[in-house]
């Protein structure tokens, strides 16, 4: 009996089977408004791609002015909290753009913690003295001297209220749990941003684990649409932290990234569409500039933190009773700005339809309309906080930049299609190299050449269909494992449209 060796699939000829993304469309610079003279000289002083530089500004911007005013939409107000993912391999310089773009907050943060230390030392001395006041009145009005206790119940009526801790400066965080945030909004600012230029530590950490990922989904996207944080908890009982507001950016390399792309729970609970997305074209090995933007770029930056830093200076509209409880105005759309938003809705209605465009990313389509009003909200906010509407041309660039991150959403979208495939193209590979050449020994067929008939009469029970064996079996043509061969040639005894030669190496 002849034994029949597998075919050696080796990658020394035949290329491996990895994932290809299609190159993404020019990130849309100028239509950034006032914030592309900074995103041009970050860009021009790191080098990175340009949408990273970008998705840092519009981010920071949205944590600055979030807190100000939520836009109308065509749905009602909402936040112009934005929610940014960014996709880069390392060395792409991410750190680099939110260094220079979150200059100005950092040091906000540094100015005001000197500032809040003087304050929280003042109010430790303030309550201690406080508690003994109350301590020793209580005494008193507990004793047996009914004068005393007469009194010092009329004295515990009166008594100042009780010093309350002063408001933590904090503004920004990079791994935290929905509880950790819960507690950052209690004893700090109302208005938060979660910055991270290694996000696949969020992603991967104990906020997004197997047992917190809902709650964390959840809770994100209450945020995200401006609705309560809820919080639960034995012995503290349920209770819901209105007026906050929260800017989000991640950057993450594709390896950490995918698995959020292709998690059931963050798409199926809508979490993904509400970040903007993008995956820039790699900027290493063209980065040969080395005038770091020069000194036009450098005020640019400059400008940038300086104004940064005056607008979180600057009193928010909070409620009279709760310092921390943010009251945003609504920020109107001018007719002409409606209108402009309303056939881009129109448009991406359309093309959610059965056949259309974008069917297949509904859940993005279907928010892109109030992301390109949120944007439109971040950029007249950003270069004017008592701006009193959103013009024409401002919602057309906000238009842009959604329209930008949909056709990135869409293009990732089909990569995670094509990767699909290339995975069952590889089993498909590993099937041919090691089970085809005893199956067509078996049935008397030559093991070098190969139908899609045969795969689907007698490969892996998954491919029984013609259409997806075709479509596997050109993979594998394009990366070199299989050799089609001219059509109406000759295998097995007779004339095939379609065959192909396995590649021995």
């Amino acid at each position: 009996m002849t034994i029949v060796k597998p075919i050696d699939f080796t990658p020394e000829g035949p290329q491996p089977l990895v994932r290809h993304i299609p190159r993404g469309a020019h990130y849309p610079v100028a239509d950034l408004g006032p914030l592309r003279a900074v995103v041009e000289a970050v860009q021009a002083t790191t080098q990175a791609p340009v949408a990273i530089a970008a998705q840092s500004a519009l981010s920071v911007a949205s944590l600055a002015v979030q807190g100000f005013a939520d836009v109308e939409t065509l749905g009602g107000p909402a936040p112009v909290s934005l929610f940014c993912l960014t996709i880069a391999e390392s060395g792409e310089r991410k750190s680099g753009c939110d260094k220079l773009v979150m200059a100005g907050l950092k040091r906000h943060e540094r100015d005001q913690a000197e500032e809040y230390r003087l304050a929280m030392a003042s109010y430790v001395s303030a309550h201690k003295l406080w508690t003994a006041k109350r301590d020793r009145m209580v005494k008193e009005a507990a004793g047996s001297n009914k004068v005393k206790a007469v009194a010092a119940e009329a004295d515990l009526e009166v008594m100042d209220a009780e010093p309350q801790p002063p408001i933590s400066p904090k503004v920004t965080t990079s791994e935290p749990t929905l509880e950790g945030l819960f507690k950052l909004y209690l004893t700090g600012q109302p208005s938060l941003g979660l910055f991270s230029d290694e996000g696949g530590g969020f992603l991967g950490g104990h906020a997004m684990n197997t047992d917190n990922k809902l709650k964390t989904v959840a809770g994100l996207s209450s945020l995200w649409g401006g609705e309560g944080l809820d919080r639960v908890r034995a012995g503290d009982g349920a209770f819901t932290l209105h007026g906050r507001r929260l800017a989000a950016h991640l950057m993450v390399q594709p390896v950490a990234a995918q698995p959020l792309l292709s998690d059931p729970v963050a798409s199926g609970q809508g979490f993904l569409a509400r970040f903007l997305i993008t995956q820039p074209p790699s900027a290493i090995g063209t980065r040969l500039n080395r005038d770091n933007g020069g000194q036009e770029a450098k005020e640019a930056i400059e400008a940038m933190g300086a104004k940064l830093v005056g607008i979180l200076s600057s009193p928010k509209p909070t409620c009279e009773d709760i310092p921390q409880e943010l009251m945003p105005r609504t920020l109107p759309l001018s007719s002409k700005a409606k209108e402009i938003l309303r056939r881009y809705y129109e448009t991406t209605e359309r093309e959610q339809a059965p056949g259309g465009q974008l069917e297949y990313i509904r859940s993005f389509a279907s928010k892109s309309p109030e992301q390109a009003a949120r944007i439109a909200g971040v950029l007249t906010l950003w270069a004017d906080v008592n701006a009193t509407e959103v013009e024409a041309a401002t919602m057309a660039q906000g238009v842009e930049i959604a329209q930008f991150h949909l056709g990135e959403a869409k293009r990732l979208a089909e990569a995670a299609t094509i990767t699909e495939d290339i995975a069952r193209a590889d089993n498909l590979r590993v099937w041919i190299g090691e089970s085809w050449p005893a199956k067509a020994q078996s049935l008397g067929l030559n093991p070098l050449t190969i139908l899609p008939k045969y795969v689907v009469d007698h490969g892996p029970n998954s491919l029984r269909e013609t259409a997806t064996v075709k479509r596997l079996m050109a993979i594998l043509a394009d990366h070199g494992w299989l050799h089609p061969l001219e059509p109406m040639a000759e295998v097995d005894g007779a004339a095939r449209k379609l065959a192909y030669r396995v590649e021995v190496i």
